[in-house]
């Protein structure tokens, strides 16, 4: 099943699958977000944005407009 990084709630987890807006696209990347790489909601901040990721065997705080075009299959852990 494909979810938005966005819609994940704390502890989950899954599998990047893609990167859908190509002007962050470059800048995830450079953070680790790459498609492949598995990833973990860690802590939703009390209103909701940011949130807090493991990924590539660190924390990394996204914005939800940036978590919004990480699709992630969490079929595949």
């Amino acid at each position: 099943m494909i979810k938005k990084l966005s819609e994940m709630q704390s502890g989950e987890k899954g599998i990047i699958d893609s990167i859908e807006n190509n002007d962050i696209f470059l800048k995830l990347m450079e953070m680790g977000c790459v498609p492949g790489e598995a990833i973990q909601v860690d802590i939703i901040a009390p209103f909701g944005d940011p949130i807090s990721v493991l990924v590539s065997g660190y924390q990394l705080s996204l914005r939800l407009n940036e978590a919004e075009h990480i699709s992630v299959n969490i079929n595949l852990q």
